[in-house]
């Protein structure tokens, strides 16, 4: 029969690896309880790994899809501000002309008023927001609309040169509204110079007034996508038509009447003014209905998503989630069995030869 000898030593070290464990435990107790999840995913669920791997995956996307649809949500509230205010301002625009053909308005107050119109234009138009112009269709970082009022720009040059070159190489008179000459220009021929100024507004590039000279936007407007499946124009371009037709009244009136005009040239530019505001009116009108619809469409993509999110939120916590009770007691079963540990590791390192034989 063989006697084995069993140290003081070794039994210390087998009590410190032990609670050395019992710590190790602890702590990842300790993690699940705070989390109710497992701490270790791929050891618990095993081959099931991939599953949990994938509806995070899932809910990362939804999560960034969301976050995606709040930028857009924000862009078309502002975008619907300022479709609102440019629609109140071609309406009352459109009741000053009207006043001003009875001839109870002077041509200068009714100039003011139009300029006033472009001032806005430039300010709602040229709105920036995080970084981006909103109405500046996919060229987000450039200066959609050029402002009118500037002589140096270039949409107030065109429409001089327009105004002062007369055919056979323009459409003009020869001169400009300033000139004493412009007190002969009669009815008919203004109007066929607005038809003509009208022609260039609505022509197709590389004739395209308005894209040449007044705005810097794109025709394609951002498309974002709402859902895993859908997606929606989250924006609306300075190119829309309602746009052209209240720069173009508003235009006509604020770069000619404080001229020599003739009252024939100016009702003929009023009535004209009068016939595009009423358009501009619908047609921004309807924008924002379009508008309107394309938030209530992301407000409920986000409603889907945000349920998508918790149905997956759900079938992770079946697979990684932990009972809060089970994994309280086993904390206070390891706290237990750690303080046990420490007094017993105590104990033994108290053990020597000396203290035997003393």
């Amino acid at each position: 029969m063989k006697v084995s000898f069993v140290s003081s030593q070794a039994i210390s070290q087998a009590m410190r690896y032990q609670t050395a464990r019992l710590q190790a435990d602890l702590s990842k107790a300790t993690k699940e309880m705070g989390s109710l999840r497992v701490a270790d995913v791929g050891l618990a669920l095993g081959a099931r790994t991939s599953i949990s791997v994938s509806l995070h995956r899932e809910i990362d996307r939804l999560k960034g899809i969301t976050d995606s649809n709040e930028l857009a949500a924000t862009r078309l509230k502002t975008t619907q501000v300022g479709l609102q205010q440019l629609t109140e301002a071609a309406g009352e625009l459109l009741s000053n002309y009207s006043t001003a053909l009875s001839d109870t308005a002077s041509p200068t107050i009714v100039q003011q008023q139009a300029a006033k119109v472009l001032n806005l234009m430039s300010s709602v138009l040229n709105t920036n927001l995080n970084g981006e112009n909103i109405f500046a269709g996919i060229n987000t970082d450039v200066t959609p609309f050029n402002d009118f009022l500037d002589p140096a720009s270039p949409n107030r040059i065109a429409f001089d040169d327009a105004f002062a070159e007369a055919p056979p190489t323009g459409f003009g008179f020869g001169f400009g509204p300033n000139d004493p000459a412009a007190a002969d220009i009669t009815k008919a021929q203004m109007e066929a110079f607005l038809e003509n100024i009208e022609r260039q507004f609505f022509a197709q590039p590389p004739d395209d007034d308005w894209k040449g000279n007044w705005s810097n936007a794109t025709d394609q407007q951002i498309t974002s996508r709402i859902t895993l499946t859908e997606t929606a124009q989250t924006s609306v371009s300075a190119n829309i038509p309602g746009f052209r037709k209240l720069a173009l009244a508003a235009a006509t009136v604020a770069a000619t009447f404080d001229g020599a005009l003739s009252s024939e040239a100016r009702a003929a530019i009023l009535e004209h003014g009068i016939k595009f505001l009423g358009e501009a009116v619908s047609d921004l009108s309807n924008q924002q209905g379009y508008t309107g619809i394309v938030e209530q469409r992301l407000s409920k993509a986000n409603e889907r998503l945000s349920m998508q999110v918790d149905l997956f939120n759900n079938s992770i916590r079946d697979l990684e989630g932990v009972d809060e009770f089970e994994a309280a007691a086993r904390i206070t079963g390891l706290k237990t069995q750690l303080e046990v540990s420490y007094s017993l590791t105590a104990s033994m390192q108290k053990l020597s030869l000396l203290n035997y034989l003393s």
